[in-house]
């Protein structure tokens, strides 16, 4: 059986407009499906809905039809807000206008600015309405694509993909390695996964199963072991691995089994830079030392699940990390795409290594907590800090661990 591309490694594009340009028709003809339902009544689409879906050529893609935004109402005030949500794990914002380019359109453009998100403008209903062509040349002397396009014809839908092309991210489109990288052509690696309670019954988790993958494209070796098979197999091997990965949670016993002179580090880890900010994260992992009993901290995850005892999250974390600061913290768990939009209550946010999600979307929950002076960092970051093993964990990316050696140096100047 063929298995899907996940989510969170597809190009997410977002459609927005006013009620009725045409969003849906616009989805429905590039996809050459009926994914959203279209209706002449305004207002018909009330839900963000996302078709994953392969796009040559550029690949993997969801797309994600939103609500009008002059949706009116008590209703459609929420129905803004999910839609303006939207905009958090949007790699490419098209917007989309049955003609005029007015407040609405403008005020669009200047949020998918702001976040640095690339536009695509698509003036729909070509057959019945005038462009605003004005407003058209104005956005394609600044570079914008600018469609003209007729989606019930199907008009249009060409050059929307030439578009797509055009503007994706480079580091979609040269997508980052998650390990390959550290271990090269020819060599190998030794994933360590254990078989718990949170592990999924007959399979293994993302990260694990994109490790592997990642791996075997770029030529490369991987052993999986358990923890407890690791000795045997680092005793096995001719020559030492060039990496050991392991499960954030066995991190002590891993250490302890490999050898000084292998380079180790963490899946949760790995993904802090695949999917974030490893520089970032592991410098705000440093907020660890100054918590203090009562303190707030607030741990996010990017999925939803249902806990099982000695769960990661709420009780493996909090119970390393209190011990750690020698008292008791006070933990809030926020799940999915909930997320405070106040954040000035915590001294810290514990992210999970967000391998649901696209990129964008981390580096957005990132910069929010940048934005609110609040340091972020990394399940697999603030395991190994709080058992004494952060350093080692590093070793394999010199460009963090030199961002937290300046750091802590500068920290040590200012406590003396």
């Amino acid at each position: 059986m063929k298995q899907a591309t996940p989510k969170g490694m597809r190009l997410h594009i977002g459609l927005f407009g006013r009620r009725n340009v045409g969003k849906s028709s616009l989805l429905n003809a590039v996809t050459r499906q009926e994914v959203s339902i279209v209706s002449p009544q305004a207002g018909t689409t009330t839900d963000p809905v996302e078709k994953p879906m392969e796009l040559l050529p550029l690949g993997p893609v969801v797309f994600i039809d939103t609500a009008g935004v002059d949706d009116i109402g008590a209703l459609g005030a929420e129905r803004i807000a999910r839609t303006h949500k939207v905009l958090e794990r949007t790699d490419v914002g098209v917007i989309v206008t049955d003609g005029p380019w007015g407040p609405f359109e403008r005020a669009l453009h200047t949020q998918l600015d702001k976040g640095d998100i690339p536009v695509i403008v698509v003036f729909n209903k070509a057959d019945r309405q005038t462009a605003d062509r004005a407003a058209a040349e104005r956005l394609a002397e600044q570079g914008v694509p600018v469609i003209h396009a007729c989606a019930p014809r199907r008009e249009g839908t060409e050059a929307f993909r030439e578009a797509l092309l055009a503007v994706a991210p480079a580091d979609f489109l040269d997508a980052p390695r998650i390990v390959s990288d550290l271990v090269g052509s020819g060599g190998t690696a030794i994933l360590v996964v254990p078989i718990d309670k949170e592990a999924p019954k007959g399979r293994l988790i993302l990260p694990q199963v994109q490790s592997i993958r990642d791996l075997l494209d770029a030529d490369a070796s991987c052993v999986v072991v358990t923890e407890h098979r690791l000795h045997d197999a680092l005793e096995n091997l001719r020559t030492p691995p060039r990496l050991v990965v392991t499960d954030s949670q066995a991190f002590e016993q891993v250490a302890a089994q490999t050898p000084p002179d292998v380079p180790l580090t963490g899946f949760s880890i790995l993904y802090a830079r695949f999917k974030g900010d490893l520089v970032t994260q592991t410098l705000g992992t440093m907020a660890v030392d100054d918590l203090r009993p009562s303190d707030r901290v607030l741990v996010a995850e990017a999925c939803t699940h249902h806990p099982v005892d000695d769960d990661i999250g709420r009780v493996k974390i909090p119970r390393w990390l209190q011990k750690r600061v020698g008292g008791e913290l006070r933990f809030t768990t926020v799940q999915g795409r909930d997320f405070p939009d106040d954040l000035s209550p915590f001294k810290l946010v514990i992210h999970c290594g967000a391998c649901m999600w696209n990129r964008r979307q981390m580096l957005s929950r990132i910069l929010q907590c940048r934005r609110a002076g609040v340091p972020i960092t990394n399940y697999g970051l603030v395991i190994a800090y709080s058992l004494g093993i952060f350093e080692r964990a590093l070793q394999p990316f010199p460009e963090a661990m030199a961002a937290w050696r300046r750091a802590r140096q500068g920290d040590l100047h200012v406590r003396s």
